[in-house]
């Protein structure tokens, strides 16, 4: 379990900060901007919850389980080396987080209509905090495919960012199709003047 008595160490004043295995990298090697991308969007989930109002719902419990995996996912990322599988003292994103995922999106699309146009991120106060979640794990996928050019990432780790910004688009759509219905883009609409 991890105990912090103190939260700051000096340890990064001079613009480094250690990883998994002991070593230390600079504050903005690509690992370390792709484990703040991930930081950025588990804050921005937590808006979301904050903005599905008060009391438990399945929407939030959700949301609280993909914030537990994103500290999982961050913990992997700040892991060194080539050998991805977990053990008792290394966590990693494995397959089956993925595949948990995928279930989801199929459980929410169920019931949506189909699409017939782009959406545009907004509708209840919700949706779209979880629409600047998704637009934020984008974010985050990329800044870990960029990382991973200069590092060995867990593929699983890779394959669950792109999955979550799937789940948090339909999970958009699925909190407005309750409330205030899909904003729906329309190409040009402003050119008539």
């Amino acid at each position: 379990m991890v105990r912090l008595n103190r939260i700051y160490t000096r340890t990064g004043d001079d613009g480094t900060t250690g990883l998994v295995d002991g070593s230390r990298v600079a504050k903005d090697d690509p690992r370390l901007i792709a484990i703040g991308e991930v930081d950025e969007l588990n804050s921005a989930i937590g808006m979301a919850i904050a903005a599905l109002g008060k009391g438990e719902s399945a929407q939030a419990a959700l949301l609280r389980t993909i914030q537990n995996d994103l500290f999982d996912l961050g913990a992997d990322i700040a892991t060194p080396g080539d050998d991805f599988a977990p053990s008792e003292m290394v966590l990693r994103i494995v397959p089956a987080q993925v595949d948990r995922l995928e279930r989801v999106i199929d459980a929410l699309n169920e019931d949506l209509e189909p699409l017939r146009s782009f959406i545009l991120p907004g509708g209840s106060a919700g949706a779209a905090h979880v629409h600047l979640a998704r637009a934020i794990a984008r974010r985050a996928e990329r800044a870990a495919i960029s990382a991973g050019r200069a590092a060995p990432l867990n593929p699983a780790a890779l394959a669950y960012l792109n999955r979550l910004s799937d789940l948090l688009f339909v999970l958009a759509r699925a909190l407005n199709a309750g409330d205030a219905g899909d904003i729906l883009w329309v190409p040009g609409a402003q050119r008539q003047g």
